[in-house]
């Protein structure tokens, strides 16, 4: 079984409350819009894995040090990490070839600010996106999610607020 802690749009905001939450977690997925990339080396403090991607406000080193996309497996889970990429009937731009070329099972983005966990009724895949965990934005709520994924199914999913 992996623990997966998932977190988007910090866009340069760092929480003491995030190693807390994430402490038990295998790895964190940032879904784009970090901001600094300290955030992301602060993440990994401890050896945890981080996997990072840019959104469409990150510049410079988060740029350079991210990619666009990433598509890995975990216990035989086929996932796309991306900033923007839609949901179910309103997927961005390339998404729906992503998802098919690849066999994904599980797409995990950011960029609306909108915590959303949603199956796509067509194709059957999971839709997270963990809201902002930032504090620029028009959300309400800072969001995070962490779940787990234990032979090829994702369990255990729950939902972090973190305050205004």
């Amino acid at each position: 079984m992996t623990r997966i802690g998932i977190i988007s749009d910090t866009h340069g905001c760092w929480d003491t409350k995030y190693p807390e939450y994430f402490a038990d977690c295998d790895e964190v997925w940032h879904a784009g819009d970090v901001g600094d990339y300290g955030i992301i080396e602060q993440l990994s403090d401890g050896g945890r894995i981080v996997r990072a991607v840019y959104g469409n406000t990150d510049h410079g080193e988060v740029r350079r040090r991210c990619k666009e996309y990433e598509i890995f497996e975990i216990e035989g889970v086929r996932i796309l990490l991306i900033h923007i990429g839609g949901y179910p009937g309103h997927w961005a731009q390339g998404i729906r070839t992503l998802i098919n070329e690849h066999g994904i099972n599980v797409v995990v983005d950011g960029h609306s600010h909108i915590l959303k966990i949603v199956r796509d009724p067509a194709s059957g895949v999971l839709v997270i996106n963990p809201g902002a965990a930032g504090k620029q934005g028009w959300h309400k709520k800072r969001t995070l999610i962490r779940l787990a994924i234990d032979a090829g199914i994702v369990k255990d999913c729950e939902v972090i607020e973190l305050g205004s």
